[in-house]
């Protein structure tokens, strides 16, 4: 089954890659492998903003965290010419996660992007990961996710 229709049973259309906000670009394909830039909580209501720990619950920042993911996965199928079945596999993800100093569930709010991930791509979707606390992030967004992927 095609990336794309596996997404489609789940009920999620990749958006159009989102543009940088900066001086930046969105991905780095250096060989088979694609470095794409951090994807901020962007929902279709607009951005997701807060805080874990003061004004938003787990559960919240994990809905946040796959946001992020559909935006990774549209970044790498920019990166693949549109064909996202290109897509070998996720190899890392790197989370951070906006929230309050005694905040502790980092891991619980990247598990939506990752539990996403492997939802989508099965095997191809599991990955290494970092799930980091920030202080604030841009815009005041919840969470934003960066990710290194192998295409063919």
């Amino acid at each position: 089954m095609s990336i794309e229709s596996r997404l489609s049973e789940l009920g999620v259309t990749l958006p159009d890659a989102p543009a940088p906000a900066a001086n930046y670009v969105p991905f780095v394909q250096v060989g088979d492998i694609v470095y794409v830039s951090g994807q901020i909580s962007n929902g279709p209501d607009g951005l997701i903003l807060g805080k874990l720990g003061a004004d938003m619950e787990v559960e919240a920042g994990a809905a946040a965290a796959k946001t992020c993911a559909i935006s990774l996965l549209a970044q790498v199928k920019a990166a693949c010419g549109g064909d996202i079945d290109r897509l070998v596999r996720v190899i890392k993800l790197t989370g951070f996660v906006n929230s309050t100093a005694d905040f502790t569930d980092q891991p619980k709010v990247i598990n939506g992007a990752s539990d996403f991930l492997v939802e989508a791509l099965g095997d191809a979707g599991r990955h290494s990961r970092s799930a980091v606390s920030a202080a604030a992030l841009p815009l005041g967004v919840a969470v934003e996710i960066e990710g290194i992927f192998q295409i063919k």
